[in-house]
């Protein structure tokens, strides 16, 4: 009985010590997760609860297969020698809460694992807890690249579209390939991805990936990208690759034809350009046709220069079917416009003053026409006839008439009529008629005189002179002439026009001006003052031509005579005087008979003896003064 009690004893006490174990356990609380990019800081936290306090604690951390990185006790805390984790990293602790906090500096790819804190308790037992480090890497910026040949949409199998790559990522990024927006997977209708994965020295992943495909005609459209996906601590991102497009090679089925140039309706002499494409890539080889006529052209574009009214019509292009190996045609239509030269009728045409004169000017043309008649660029007329009533010398020139299409810019043809008025001269009446000019001067006259035929021109003048013309030019409508020569004294020029119907004229008047300058003789006597010099001044003088060629007989007769009476005396034939009688009562051995020559045109008075000797005045002395009383 006594055995049974001591036996119900133990194992109270032994229920009663685990209850109070239960009661009195550890508790460590952890995060599930922590997610940090390489080179970062990790901090991992570690919360827990013990009777004991932070003071009756063992604290332990542990990494991946339970290799101790961190132990602390009452006594003392260290990092443990010799791991990856040595001198980066520290623990923090806060004794009013039981929170610890591991910090791991510049984390790195291999740190990624399972860490472990663990406390141990005197009197609690043990408590652990567990959080999962993930570490990432951002990859860099994709990169795509096309196949630069062009593929046929007849390839029995997938066809290389081109390949995508990213580098440098962790975890292993995703790569989707995308047309126009949806996505391609390995299937079984033609979509081929082949995906290369590389682990670099740094353990970070780069992805290579090749998408082939069964190409339509379609997919000469078509934008192909790829879309990388990769995590990061806050989920997932995305980055794009540029577009692509590829070349698609695809039989014609359908030809184009048409007028490239020029634009709009065609005229004889331009140059036409007609371009033929298929509906197919690439072009295939053309063959250009006009009529039965096989034309030599430059791949797709047929040129015809220089083109005429004979080149109108259908121009064929065919091209062959390379799927089907059927030919294909297009074709288009030219119309080439023409516009024949103008006919004016009648021709270059003679009338007389008063007649009439109609012409007309047509040219031939496909399209309608304007015509218009124009006389030294002037519009005078419009319509195909020109009416020329009561003509005179002005309507007398050259008309043009000139035919325009107006539906073609620059189309336009022209022909020319010269018409000629009969008649006697008629000189245009001079703007100036009467002319002053000094003596010496050249003055030139010009004169027009109208009429056909075309005027003769002389010109006179009224002392019965003929002029020599220096100009003489026929023009339109007569003549011009133009006669230079040098004013001597007043006269009247005549312009004298003629033909076989009459004559004109017209009379010039010339007025001579002459300057003059007067100044005073001195003598040797007091009886002789010097005058003031007068200021020239203008004498007109008529006929001075007349009175100079007068004074100049007169002078020579003047001498004449002195010269005989001079003969008289030496011989005593006058005055009784028989061989040695003096004239005079002194110096009768000297010439003493002089003549007192001025002129209008010198300063010095001169004196002319007998014997048609000249002395200056200075040198007569009283000589002359005797002479002069």
């Amino acid at each position: 009985m006594a055995g049974r009690d001591s036996a119900s004893l133990l194992v109270g006490l032994f229920l009663l010590f685990h209850t109070w174990r239960v009661w009195a356990s550890v508790e460590v609380n952890m995060e599930d997760r922590v997610e940090v990019f390489r080179g970062a800081m990790a901090p991992i936290a570690c919360i827990f609860t013990s009777s004991d306090g932070i003071g009756g604690v063992m604290i332990q951390w542990f990494y991946t297969g339970r290799q101790r990185i961190y132990h602390q006790d009452a006594f003392m805390n260290s990092m443990e020698r010799g791991t990856q984790f040595t001198d980066r990293i520290s623990v923090n602790r806060t004794a009013a809460t039981g929170e610890l906090m591991l910090t791991i500096s510049d984390v790195q790819l291999e740190d990624e694992g399972e860490f472990i804190c663990q406390i141990k308790s005197l009197s609690d037992g043990i408590g652990e807890g567990r959080t999962q480090l993930k570490v990432f890497e951002m990859p860099e910026i994709p990169s795509i690249e096309g196949v630069q040949t062009g593929i046929w949409v007849t390839s029995n199998n997938p066809s290389k579209i081109g390949s995508c790559e990213v580098k440098n990522g962790y975890p292993k990024p995703n790569v989707t390939w995308y047309r126009d927006n949806t996505p391609l997977q390995n299937t079984d209708d033609g979509v081929n991805v082949l995906t290369l994965i590389t682990t670099e020295s740094t353990q970070l992943f780069s992805i290579k990936s090749e998408l082939s495909l069964q190409v339509v005609e379609e997919d000469k459209d078509a934008l192909f990208y790829c879309e990388i996906s990769y995590l990061v601590p806050e989920g997932t991102r995305m980055m794009e690759t540029n577009r692509i497009n590829i070349t698609v090679y695809y039989p014609s089925s359908n030809i184009d034809a048409w007028v490239e140039s020029p634009k709009g309706k065609i005229k004889e002499g331009d140059t036409v350009e007609i371009h033929c494409r298929g509906n197919g890539n690439p072009q295939p080889p053309f063959t250009f046709k006009h009529g039965d006529t096989e034309m030599t052209s430059d791949s797709n574009v047929l040129v015809l220069k220089d083109v005429t009214r004979l080149q109108n019509g259908v121009y064929h292009c065919s091209a062959l079917n390379t799927e089907t190996f059927e030919e294909i045609t297009g074709n288009t239509s030219v119309v080439v416009n023409y516009l024949d030269p103008a006919v004016v009728i009648p021709g270059d045409s003679v009338i007389s003053q008063g007649e009439e004169l109609n012409a007309t000017c047509n040219a031939l043309s496909s399209l309608e026409t304007h015509t218009a008649w124009f006389k030294n660029g002037e519009e005078i007329s419009k319509g195909h006839t020109l009416m020329l009533k009561d003509a005179v010398f002005e309507t007398a020139g050259t008309y043009v008439c000139v035919v325009t299409v107006p539906e073609i810019e620059g189309m336009e043809t022209s022909g020319t009529l010269s018409v000629l008025v009969e008649g006697p001269p008629e000189i245009s009446e001079p703007m100036v008629k009467a002319i002053e000019e000094n003596v010496e001067k050249t003055v030139n006259l010009s004169c027009h005189a109208k009429g056909f035929p075309t005027p003769h021109i002389t010109w006179t003048s009224s002392d019965g002179q003929v002029f020599k013309t220096v100009s003489h030019k026929t023009t339109e409508d007569g003549i011009h002439s133009v006669v230079r020569f040098t004013v001597t004294s007043d006269i009247s020029v005549f312009c004298n026009a003629s033909n076989d119907y009459g004559t004109d004229a017209v009379a010039f008047s010339i007025k001579a001006i002459i300057h003059t300058t007067t100044s005073a003789t001195t003598t040797a006597t007091t009886t002789v003052k010097a005058a003031a010099a007068i200021p020239p001044k203008k004498i007109k003088k008529e006929g001075s031509g007349v009175v100079i060629a007068v004074i100049i007989i007169c002078i020579l007769l003047l001498a004449i005579l002195g010269s005989v009476l001079y003969f008289l005396y030496k011989k005593g034939k006058i005055c009784g005087r028989s061989g040695k009688q003096d004239l005079t009562k002194e110096k009768s051995n000297k010439d003493n008979i002089v003549v007192e020559m001025k002129s209008d045109n010198t300063e010095e008075a001169v004196l002319l003896g007998v014997n048609g000797e000249k002395k200056a005045l200075s040198d007569q002395g009283d000589e002359y003064l005797d002479v002069q009383k």
